[in-house]
């Protein structure tokens, strides 16, 4: 089995930040560990290392969790695709500089 290397400081902040929120949100609705673990259908070793920001958690637990707190469009908000600037960026940049019609015309037997 291949090892795979650390991920990227910054990525190690985000998870962080994650798990910190998760926990504050837990938290702020009065929900323990093992409560939460029920509701999201895993156990509280896996919300524990969710809040810790552990890198091998899975984006459904995140999910389920974002679900329980009445937060899951906020998941659909990630990659909103008008808001992606660098894509959209990207795509004009690709576009043509000039749109000219086809000569092909339907008696010519083109379409």
């Amino acid at each position: 089995m291949k090892e795979s290397s650390p991920p990227p400081l910054p990525v190690v902040r985000s998870l962080t930040r994650l798990g910190q929120a998760v926990s504050l949100a837990r938290r702020r609705r009065h929900l323990t560990q093992q409560d939460l673990a029920e509701r999201i259908g895993s156990s509280a070793n896996t919300v524990r290392r969710m809040e810790a920001g552990f890198p091998g958690t899975a984006l459904v637990h995140f999910a389920r969790a974002l679900q329980v707190f009445g937060e899951l469009d906020q998941l659909d908000q990630l990659l909103d695709t008008p808001q992606d600037t660098i894509g959209l960026t990207l795509m004009d940049e690709k576009l043509p500089q000039r749109v000219r019609k086809s000569r092909k015309t339907p008696e010519s037997g083109g379409f």
